[in-house]
């Protein structure tokens, strides 16, 4: 028995016994390493109370949703979808704030006013959706959120930097004064402001960030009770990378507030959004190398997998790195990138998937070249494990691209005990919907 890394329980003989009972691929989600996630960022210091909300796009299945609700989160949403399969989930309205692109109208309209009635805090994030919900929000004494775009973000790529100009989430900061204006003729209140600049960003931007929200509120919100920083607290997936300090960061926006206080006399309450930080690395995508090929004398070696991009997409779509660890059929650890006995390993190969995309690669640059990783030799019938794929890989990944069938998510309980908490796709699942 190997423990693959130094931070959670899963063992080599556990990825060999979930195999024997479930096949490959499928992902395997330890419960205990998902719950000290959530102690961790609950204990972030703050100078008058603090929200925690799990961003549920990054891993939105009833059991995960169910863990981090025991634990004492509450959930950030991104669709009205998103918010209802929250409370599906159990979680009720009041513990769920709607943060969307949507413009919902129609029959929509009347569900998301449903679930304001129920105590879903709306978040609007343009003038248009503003408009829309003042009415609605005025009549029935709602509070509304304000999600505000400082006009400048930062994240691990272009891609999920939410907070520049070229994103355009949010009420962008020449359009506060005219939201402020609207907001005060409509008789309507902002309680909450909230800003999210990107998924990964440098904690030194995410610092400043706290500094740039609050000189917003002082300015333009003196009714915000709350200030939510949003998420991108940045995980480490691989060794070697920086990981965000939450006390610190915590430490520096309870000061921040704590000033705040003293100079405007005004207590706020502080709200964070993290999604990846919490889940990351609780998920393990389990695949079986099923063929071994080598592309020439100055080519290349590639380990083929039954599982690639349909079911880890954040390589091709960002240029993600993620840790390997390779165990042999009856449960020996053949390599891990977490554990410092494999570091002299200097077999070079390429983890591809089975799809048909030159991009279907675990290996990629960031022109989105395959290039080689060094880690052991393996074997054909070898276990290949993808690590850090607890967030936005089953929630986020092409799944059924080449009529490949979604696969299943099993977790590994605190007790010990490998349990389904979503079934494998069938093909006729895939066609169902077909006219």
């Amino acid at each position: 028995m190997s423990k693959l890394n130094n931070f959670s329980k899963i063992t080599s003989d556990t990825i060999a016994e979930a195999i024997g009972q479930f096949g490959s691929p499928f992902y395997l989600y330890d419960e205990h390493l998902l719950k000290e996630k959530c102690r961790e960022v609950l204990s972030m210091p703050n100078a008058y109370g603090l929200n925690v909300r799990f961003a549920m796009k990054a891993n939105s299945g009833r059991s995960v949703l169910k863990i981090v609700d025991e634990c004492g989160l509450m959930i950030d949403a991104s669709s009205l979808n998103e918010a209802k399969r929250a409370n599906l989930a159990g979680i009720d309205y009041s513990k769920i704030t709607l943060t969307t692109q949507e413009v919902p109208e129609g029959e929509e309209r009347k569900d998301l006013e449903e679930m304001m009635l129920r105590g879903l805090k709306y978040n609007v994030c343009s003038m248009r959706q503003l408009a829309l919900a003042a009415p609605f929000a005025r009549e029935n004494k709602i509070n509304l959120s304000i999600r505000v775009h400082p006009g400048v973000g930062g994240g691990e790529s272009a891609s999920r930097n939410t907070g520049d100009d070229y994103s355009c989430f949010g009420i962008h900061r020449t359009d506060f004064q005219a939201a402020v204006d609207f907001a005060k003729d409509s008789k309507i209140k902002f309680d909450k402001v909230h800003v999210h600049i990107g998924s990964g960003a440098d904690p030194i931007m995410w610092q400043n960030n706290i500094d740039l929200e609050l000189d917003i509120i002082e300015r333009y919100f003196p009714d915000a009770e709350t200030v939510c920083f949003g998420g991108g607290l940045k995980e480490a997936r691989l060794p070697g990378e920086k990981c965000a300090d939450v006390t610190a960061l915590g430490e520096y926006a309870k000061l921040r507030i704590t000033e705040f206080y003293e100079k405007t006399g005004r207590k706020l309450k502080m709200e964070i959004e993290p999604g990846t930080y919490v889940a990351a690395n609780f998920g393990y995508a389990v695949t079986k190398i099923i063929d071994k090929k080598r592309t020439g004398e100055n080519g290349l070696n590639f380990f083929i997998t039954d599982g690639g991009m349909e079911i880890n997409a954040r390589p091709i779509m960002y240029g993600s790195s993620h840790p390997f660890y390779i165990i042999s059929a009856d449960g020996k650890l053949l390599y891990s990138d977490w554990l410092k006995e494999y570091e002299e390993c200097d077999y070079e190969a390429v983890v591809v998937g089975r799809c048909c995309e030159s991009g279907d690669s675990q290996c990629l640059d960031a022109e989105g070249r395959s290039f080689a990783r060094k880690m052991s030799d393996a074997s054909i019938g070898d276990i290949m494990v993808i690590g850090g794929t607890g967030a936005y890989c089953s929630s986020m990944t092409p799944f059924n691209y080449n009529s490949h069938t979604q696969i299943p998510e099993v977790l590994a309980t605190e007790s010990g005990e490998l349990r389904v908490i979503r079934k494998r796709q069938t093909l006729l699942q895939i066609l169902e919907n077909e006219a």
